[in-house]
């Protein structure tokens, strides 16, 4: 058996989160760094991210999940906007890292990488590609050069996804409450239909018949 690679990871976590969530679906972070060392043998997976006050919480998650967070300083715009792309601190934590990793798997569906990936390819360091929405990513991705090294998330949603994971214990307390409730005897139309004329006949005969009055 073939020793395990030594890859390294970069995942572009703005484009990330958005496409998977355009998908209809949040991604378990946790399951998702373990997909990667047991997919593409990633040892050390850097996410880049923005870095905003109060998602520090999210930040200690992340990390907790196996990434290593890269923050960015993000602007507040007046239209309560925030921004903080990180795509030069993926690239140049890429280069850093160059002799560290045998090949490296970029997670992203944004062209700004074009050029990494290219060069990647080129000094045969590129393990694969992985775009969150295969429906929708950068032209420049799609050159027939990167083909081969195109991964897609889309089918991922069973593996991957938070909100699965979370109500999966759900549906068992429903079915044992569903087992509960079938479990109750009910009574049948058709009998309490019968019953119901023995109950007008014993009011018949329960009633007294009046005396006739004479009429003189």
């Amino acid at each position: 058996m073939p020793p395990k690679e030594k890859n390294f990871a970069f995942v572009d976590s703005q484009n990330l989160n958005l496409s998977i969530r355009s998908l209809g679906w949040k991604l378990d972070f946790k399951r998702f760094r373990k997909y990667l060392a047991d997919k593409y043998d990633v040892q050390k997976a850097y996410l880049f991210i923005g870095f905003i006050d109060a998602n520090e919480e999210l930040y200690a998650s992340l990390k907790e999940a196996g990434f290593v967070c890269v923050f960015k300083p993000t602007l507040t715009y007046k239209d309560g906007t925030t921004k903080g792309n990180c795509d030069a601190e993926l690239v140049l934590q890429a280069m850093i890292e160059l002799p560290n990793y045998d090949k490296a798997v970029i997670v992203t569906g944004d062209g700004d990488f074009y050029c990494l990936v290219k060069l990647l390819l080129e000094w045969n360091k590129l393990k694969a590609v992985l775009i969150p929405d295969q429906l929708k990513f950068s032209a420049l991705l799609k050159l027939k050069e990167f083909r081969p090294y195109l991964q897609y998330m889309n089918d991922l949603r069973s593996k991957l996804s938070l909100d699965r994971h979370q109500a999966s214990k759900k549906p068992e307390t429903e079915q044992k409450g569903a087992k509960k409730i079938s479990s109750l005897p009910q009574r049948h139309p058709k009998k309490q239909a019968s019953k119901q004329p023995q109950k007008r006949k014993f009011f018949r005969s329960k009633q007294k018949k009046r005396p006739q009055q004479d009429g003189t």
